[in-house]
C-alpha cells in the first residue's frame, strides 16, 4: 500500500497545493467540494453533494461492512505569510491547520481503494466547517450526520496533520484523546456616566475586574484537581473613550472539559461568577453555545491502527499521545460508530510551523504515509469488523 501511495505522490502534492491556493472558510467550500466531486466521480464512486450544506460523500463497493473515512476541508481566516509558489490566493484566508492535506490524502486513499476488490464498502466523508459553527453554532460534522452521512456506517477513521511530529511517525491512543468545548458570551450590565463622577455610575469595567478574577478561579477552586478542565477568556470589550464610563462590558471565552459533570459544573460557576455584578447594583446576561463533545478513540480500532503503523512505518514510529484540551468535531461521528483519529507527523525538518499561524506548512513527504495508513486500515477493518461501540454503550 505504501508503494502504491508513493507512485501517486506527485498527484497528492498537486491536489494539496491546488486546494491550498484556493482556501475557503467553513460552509463556503464550493470550489473545494466541486473538485472533490469531480475526482470521486472519475474514480467510479457514487457521489452525493450538498451534504451538511457543502459536504461531499463518495462511496464505492457493495454491502457491509461500511467503513467511513472523514476528511475536513475548511480553511481559517488568516493572511498567509509563507513565501512559497502555492501561497493562498484568497486574501485573509489560509489553510493553516492541514485540512488541504487531509483532502489530498483522502482523495489519494480513494484512488487506491477504487482499484481494490473490496469485501464491503468504503464511504468518504469530505466535511465542511470543522473550525466554526454556522448561524446556529453547529459545525459540519453534525450537519452531515443530520443529512444521513453516517447511516449504516460500521466504523469510521480519520487523521490529522501534526506539524510538531516528525514525518513518518504517528500518535495514536485509545480512550479520551481530546476535550469537549463550549463557548460563552457574557455581558456585564452597569450604568454609564461621566468618568469624573464614578459615584453616580455602576461601573461595568470595575465589575469586570472582579468577575474575571472569579472566572479564573473556577478551575483552581471549584473543580476537582484530577478532573481535566479549562476556562479561558479570549475577549474583553467595553468603552470607547477615556472620560466616559460605559454601561456594559462584553466577555467571550472558551470552556474545555472531558466529563459532562464538569461541563455542567463550569456552566453553574460561570453564573455564580457573573452574579457578582448584582452585589454592586449591576446585572449580567450569559449565552452558552454548546460546541463539540470529547473525542473517544475506540480501543479495538486503535489497536488495529497500531498494527498497520508497525507494518507500514516500522516499529518505533508510533509515538505515545497524551490527552490534550484541544477540540475536534470528529467526536460527533464517533457517537454514531466506533472509530479513531490518529495524528500524522508532517514536521518540516529543522523548522517549526505551528498550526493556526500564518506560517503553518507541512512536509509534503508525509502525504503518501497518510494514504497508506488510511487505505490499509480500511481494508483491515473490512476483514475484521469492529463489533462494539463504546460511544453507544
Amino acid at each position: 500500500m505504501l508503494e502504491q501511495a508513493r507512485q501517486i505522490e506527485e498527484q497528492l502534492v498537486a491536489w494539496r497545493r491546488e486546494i491550498h491556493q484556493d482556501p475557503e472558510l467553513g460552509f463556503q467550500e464550493h470550489h473545494t467540494a466541486a473538485k472533490i466531486s469531480d475526482v470521486l466521480s472519475s474514480l467510479g464512486y457514487r457521489v452525493r453533494t450538498g451534504v451538511g450544506k457543502t459536504g461531499v460523500v463518495g462511496e464505492i463497493g457493495e454491502g457491509s461492512p461500511i467503513i467511513g473515512v472523514r476528511a475536513d476541508m475548511d480553511a481559517l481566516p488568516l493572511q498567509e505569510a509563507n513565501p512559497v509558489p502555492y501561497v493562498s490566493r484568497n486574501p485573509g484566508v489560509m489553510h493553516a491547520c492541514g485540512h488541504d492535506a487531509h483532502v489530498a490524502i483522502a482523495l489519494g486513499t480513494a484512488t487506491l481503494l477504487a482499484k481494490q476488490n473490496l469485501p464491503g464498502s468504503v464511504r468518504f466523508l469530505f466535511q465542511p466547517s470543522e473550525e466554526v459553527g454556522d448561524e446556529e453554532g453547529i459545525s459540519g460534522a453534525p450537519r452531515m450526520i443530520d443529512d444521513g452521512a453516517m447511516e449504516g456506517v460500521d466504523s469510521i477513521i480519520a487523521l490529522h496533520m501534526d506539524s510538531e511530529l516528525a514525518t513518518g511517525a504517528i500518535t495514536n491512543d485509545a480512550g479520551m484523546v481530546s476535550a469537549g468545548v463550549d463557548t460563552f458570551y457574557a455581558t456585564i450590565l452597569g450604568k454609564g456616566g461621566h468618568g469624573a463622577s464614578p459615584e453616580e455610575t455602576v461601573d461595568p469595567i470595575y465589575l469586570s475586574g472582579l468577575i474575571v478574577l472569579a472566572i479564573n478561579g473556577i478551575v483552581s477552586r471549584k473543580i476537582c484537581p484530577i478532573d481535566p478542565a479549562v476556562v479561558s477568556l479570549g475577549s474583553i470589550k467595553g468603552g470607547e473613550t477615556s472620560n466616559v464610563i460605559p454601561d456594559r462590558v462584553e466577555l467571550i471565552g472558551t470552556i474545555r472539559f472531558i466529563s459532562p459533570e464538569v461541563q455542567e459544573k463550569i456552566h453553574q460557576e460561570l453564573h455564580q461568577a457573573l452574579a457578582i455584578s448584582r452585589s454592586f447594583g449591576g446585572d449580567y446576561e450569559l449565552k452558552l453555545e454548546i460546541g463539540y463533545p470529547p473525542m473517544y478513540n475506540e480501543e479495538q480500532v486503535v489497536e488495529l491502527i497500531d498494527k498497520v503503523a508497525d507494518d507500514i512505518l516500522g516499529k518505533g514510529h508510533n509515538i505515545p499521545q497524551r490527552l490534550n484540551m484541544g477540540a475536534e468535531d470528529f467526536g460527533f461521528f464517533l457517537k454514531h460508530a466506533p472509530g479513531a483519529m490518529f495524528m500524522l507527523g508532517c514536521k518540516i525538518e529543522g523548522d517549526m510551523r505551528v498550526a493556526h499561524s500564518p506560517t503553518f506548512d507541512i512536509d509534503e513527504r508525509s502525504l503518501p504515509y497518510g494514504v497508506a495508513m488510511l487505505g490499509e486500515t480500511v481494508l483491515r477493518l473490512m476483514r475484521q469488523p469492529i463489533v462494539q461501540c463504546q460511544a453507544e454503550s
